[in-house]
């Protein structure tokens, strides 16, 4: 029967989280680089100008291998597979959730309020972070099992939390580090008998970080970021907290407020569980990190802006919701009232349902799941381009992602000029990169009216082979392709 509740529970929390981040897409937002990026490592001929645009972020991951090999070994089609990614990530997050607050030693009905409340997916102010998202998303799953990491080192299990923060950091490393960082300060802090272990495990990991800063990955990431490429990076906001608008310091440093807040009225009532310091503080921790961090983030260190510290209010946000189901439920005394209960429990529900409905049905008009790309001119136009050489290179409105859905790198399997949504943000990772970028957003300003002139310009110094068109565009360029909403021009030969 608790099997049957649980799995009853977690379909209704998969369908209220899907639905409050606008319902399941395949293909958007931030996996016109992830799933691209696993394109890439399955099928190595691909990309062979856009390789080095895409290596930016993906030669600091490990995900894209992990998920490119499985690709290659089992032949499925990268839709499935993030599918499966998807529903992986919410059975992750619903478990670690349940084990993490019922360590802290919530009433059920107080897990039940936490889960409602982690439904309704929100943005991070200013930090690029969201709780949720309408994709798979390995960010997401890494922190599931950063969660779980914080669930066992309440449990005074460390070996075993060591293992999924091993698991989390093959996925995303740096979600799984600041997850390791906010248990090793808050244990250093309350657990004496671990000081030495941390003491000795610290030593080869000083090693491999001073490798990693020396002739790793991270070489070359102490310098200061020159004027050109801050300047790339300007619509970034997110990345320079120290210039953050007043509500985003009222909104997150008020999740440590809170936090303290319950924690203080369960000291109160002697309801503090072991280990439950060693979280809270490491907590508090990371937000000093944050504040730490301000002035090499404003001076412009690459290290300090690549890492985006600022996400550590992605787990404050986290314990503050688990919190908020206790103090409802559990810390107003509503659990000794079972038609209480009942009714806050029931609020949660229908204020998550309406909000999921309205983001699926009423604001976006889509269903609530849509494992593949959906069937449009652009998806037909990006079909065909597929089976053409993976050697084209593609122009495309330099918007096409956010206008149309799905990138051309993904949908087309094809390298692209330019995607303006990700393309610039992948430049915070490598100076280079944000050089070719801003050089690409120069030359393509105004192009809603270019002309074939300027296309035939744009061909000639970028080397393009086909051009993508709305079909209320006309160029003198040979025709390959069309359809209802779209024309593809061959620009290979062009006088």
């Amino acid at each position: 029967m608790k099997i049957a509740g649980l799995t009853a529970a977690f379909v209704v929390f998969a369908v209220l989280a899907t639905a409050n981040a606008g319902g399941y897409r395949f293909g958007i937002s931030d996996q016109s680089y992830y799933a691209v990026a696993v394109a890439a490592d399955a099928h190595p001929g691909f990309f062979p100008r856009d390789t080095p645009l895409l290596d930016a972020q993906s030669r600091l991951m490990l995900s894209d291998d992990l998920l490119g090999w499985i690709v290659r070994r089992t032949g499925l089609d990268l839709p499935p597979v993030f599918f499966a990614l998807y529903v992986v990530t919410l059975v992750a997050l619903f478990t670690a959730s349940i084990v993490f607050a019922r360590r802290l030693g919530l009433s059920w009905w107080a897990v039940a309020a936490a889960l409602l409340l982690l439904t309704l997916k929100h943005h991070i102010a200013k930090t690029g972070a969201n709780t949720l998202e309408g994709y798979a998303h390995v960010r997401v799953l890494a922190f599931a099992l950063g969660v779980a990491a914080m669930a066992c080192a309440i449990g005074r299990r460390p070996g075993v939390a060591l293992v999924w923060l091993t698991l989390s950091a093959v996925l995303h490393v740096t979600t799984a580090a600041w997850f390791a960082l906010a248990l090793a300060i808050g244990g250093v802090w309350t657990r004496p008998a671990w000081r030495r272990r941390m003491a000795l495990a610290a030593i080869p990991g000083a090693a491999l970080l001073i490798w990693g800063c020396t002739l790793g990955p991270l070489a070359g990431r102490f310098q200061v970021m020159d004027a050109a490429w801050v300047a790339a990076l300007q619509d970034r906001d997110y990345l320079f907290p120290a210039g953050w608008p007043a509500y985003a310091w009222v909104l997150n440093m008020a999740y440590p407020a809170v936090v303290l807040a319950i924690v203080a009225r369960r000291a109160r009532r002697g309801l503090l569980v072991p280990g439950e310091a060693t979280v809270v503080i490491g907590l508090f921790g990371l937000v000093a990190l944050f504040l730490l961090s301000l002035p090499f983030s404003a001076a412009h260190v690459v290290l300090a802006v690549q890492l985006q510290v600022n996400r550590v209010f992605w787990l404050t946000d986290f314990a503050t919701t688990i919190y908020l189901g206790w103090w409802l439920m559990d810390g107003l005394g509503a659990a000794a009232e079972r038609a209480t209960a009942f009714t806050v429990l029931g609020v949660l529900l229908a204020i998550s349902g309406a909000r999921g409905v309205y983001l699926v049905r009423m604001d976006a008009h889509r269903p609530l799941v849509q494992i593949g790309l959906p069937a449009t001119p652009w998806t037909d136009a990006m079909a065909w381009l597929r089976r053409q050489p993976s050697n084209w290179h593609v122009l495309a409105d330099p918007r096409h992602a956010w206008k149309y859905g799905v990138s051309v790198r993904l949908a087309a399997e094809k390298d692209t000029l330019l995607e303006a949504g990700k393309d610039p943000a992948l430049g915070t990772y490598d100076r280079d990169v944000a050089m070719r970028v801003a050089d690409r957003l120069a030359a393509l300003a105004g192009f809603d009216r270019f002309d074939s002139g300027d296309i035939r310009r744009l061909a000639a110094r970028y080397d393009l082979d086909v051009l993508v068109a709305e079909a209320g565009r006309t160029f003198d360029f040979p025709v390959l392709y069309r359809n209802a909403g779209f024309t593809i021009y061959d620009l290979r030969w062009h006088p």
